[in-house]
């Protein structure tokens, strides 16, 4: 716990349902980090149940931060923290460097390694508090997330998703090129980032990130105001080089679980994307991507897009993680 700053420790337990549940303890942590020499860190807060043994280190997106993994509209259908935590299952929800409350580096030096080199030094910083340790993402993140397992196998699992390895370019790039310098979005432009960091322009949201989904105005009203960047250099090392050309997946030495949306038009839908028409289609689409030793599980999720933990029904994928989890 050396690498770890405990920055603030929860007043009090966090209420949680149902009133069997074990109750939870959060706390802020900032671990030290460096890039390309230069001392940096990254934010994460870890909210853990009594006697948890098992952590979950989780990794946003492109234009979220921590928020992502525990909404608070709706939360007991959409806080993915506070359904694991439910479970028992402690999390440790990250900002990506140059997200929330992380350092926040030029952003040419923001690749998808870097930040899996950082999530690195978090899971160095948390494992002696605990028995198991996964690591999991969304979108990018999750890109992120098998980078670090496959470089490092410092974790025990690692959890995919909004992210399959057929990227459907069709609606990936245009997406990308629909983005803005944050320094010019009215919500972030006092941010201080430089113009390499993006995100969306307003009232894109829906279309980018929950289509074909409800469109339920309070949950997307959540997304626009929690919205948050990332850099060019990330988008173009995941997409070009990790998803593409160096098989950081097949390296990866223990169990993986694929979730998306079936619904998520920047990675499913064939001939481009992957087949999400079922679990069992979605696993063989990956399962060429990693080695028998990841002993590949899959789920899909109806009736929903890219971003999952703001689906009404995103309670039955949580309920897949955690049934996997336990398997660990």
């Amino acid at each position: 716990m050396s690498a770890v700053a405990l920055l603030t420790a929860a007043a009090g337990l966090l209420p949680a349902a149902p009133a069997s549940a074990a109750p939870v303890t959060c706390e802020d942590l900032t671990v030290p980090v460096p890039v390309l020499g230069t001392a940096h860190h990254v934010h994460g807060r870890l909210c853990t149940p009594a006697s948890a043994s098992t952590v979950q280190v989780l990794i946003p997106g492109g234009t979220y931060n921590s928020a992502y993994w525990d909404i608070s509209y709706s939360p007991d259908t959409r806080s993915y923290r506070q359904a694991m935590n439910r479970a028992g299952i402690a999390t440790l929800a990250v900002d990506r460097l140059g997200t929330g409350r992380s350092s926040r580096p030029l952003s040419a030096l923001v690749t998808a390694s870097t930040q899996a080199h950082a999530v690195h030094q978090v899971v160095r910083a948390v494992r002696p508090r605990f028995e198991k340790v996964v690591v999991g993402g969304h979108s990018i993140g999750s890109a992120m997330a098998m980078i670090e397992a496959g470089t490092y196998h410092d974790v025990d699992g690692v959890l995919v998703t909004g992210f399959t390895h057929r990227m459907n370019l069709v609606t990936v790039v245009p997406a990308l090129a629909g983005m803005i310098p944050a320094v010019l979005d009215p919500q972030l432009h006092r941010s201080g980032l430089d113009l390499g960091y993006l995100t969306t322009a307003p009232g894109r949201r829906y279309d980018s990130f929950h289509a074909p989904g409800p469109r339920v105005p309070d949950a997307i009203g959540f997304d626009e105001a929690t919205k948050d960047v990332f850099a060019v250099s990330e988008a173009v090392d995941t997409i070009t080089l990790h998803n593409v050309v160096i098989p950081f997946t097949r390296l990866i030495d223990v169990p993986v679980l694929v979730v998306v949306g079936a619904g998520d038009t920047h990675f499913c839908g064939q001939p481009l994307g992957s087949d999400c028409s079922s679990a069992d289609a979605l696993r063989a689409s990956e399962a060429p991507f990693f080695s028998p030793s990841a002993r590949l599980g899959s789920y899909v999720l109806p009736d929903y897009g890219h971003s999952i933990n703001y689906a009404p029904n995103a309670s039955s994928y949580h309920r897949a993680v955690t049934t996997w989890t336990a398997t660990l």
